[in-house]
């Protein structure tokens, strides 16, 4: 079967998308608000796009009542933001911290969630995170003024110790269990993992 974009409402282009495009990663992101609540909020239209500089961009919609999310307005304000990413072991409360929690209670805060300070920002990080990248506001787009793409520069990144081998610049995959999203309240596990050789293209005579 096939759909033409435009004959589809937003909700079904959305189903659409989310249904195929997996699994995800997972930008847990972490920002502050005016009166010093720290907000973790998971979002899920998210990736890597650039290494120099290292940019990455998110999406974030309006709430079903039309008001901006707490993230977006943080991030609007202060230009700041940490990118978390969730391993299994945090999964549950990464996927709480998806509720509705009013602006004056921190996500943090109230999932018992420990934070850490940054190295070159203002909002903290989540201290548990395998990886964390602090992030200054690169560029805002609208879109369609009911959904806003935040990229963000990446200044300073903090890795778990026992993840990283220094030495040859590669991760431990053996020791890192990231969690991806699926659709609706679906994720995945990534340790069933495929290994192929080099590919080596059409060979020259």
């Amino acid at each position: 079967m096939d759909y033409a974009a435009s004959e589809l409402t937003p909700r079904e282009r959305y189903k659409v998308l989310t249904s195929f495009i997996l699994p995800r990663p997972i930008a847990w992101v972490t920002s502050v608000g005016p009166t010093g609540v720290v907000n973790a909020a998971p979002f899920s239209f998210f990736n890597a796009f650039c290494e120099d500089p290292p940019l990455c961009m998110f999406a974030a919609n309006r709430k079903p009542n039309g008001q901006d999310k707490d993230t977006f307005l943080n991030i609007q304000r202060t230009g700041e933001f940490v990118v978390n990413l969730a391993d299994e072991p945090l999964a549950q409360a990464m996927h709480e911290s998806s509720g509705d929690f009013p602006p004056e209670i921190g996500e943090p805060d109230y999932l018992g969630l420990k934070l850490a300070p940054s190295t070159a920002i203002a909002v903290p990080r989540l201290a548990d995170a395998p990886w964390a990248m602090e992030c200054k506001l690169w560029k805002l787009i609208d879109v369609n003024d009911d959904r806003r793409l935040i990229m963000g520069e990446g200044i300073h990144f903090h890795i778990r110790d026992e993840l990283w081998d220094d030495k040859t610049m590669r991760v431990h995959m053996d020791r890192y269990h990231p969690i991806g999203r699926m659709f609706a309240d679906r994720y995945c596990r990534t340790d069933d993992r495929v290994v192929f050789p080099a590919a080596e293209g059409v060979k020259k005579s």
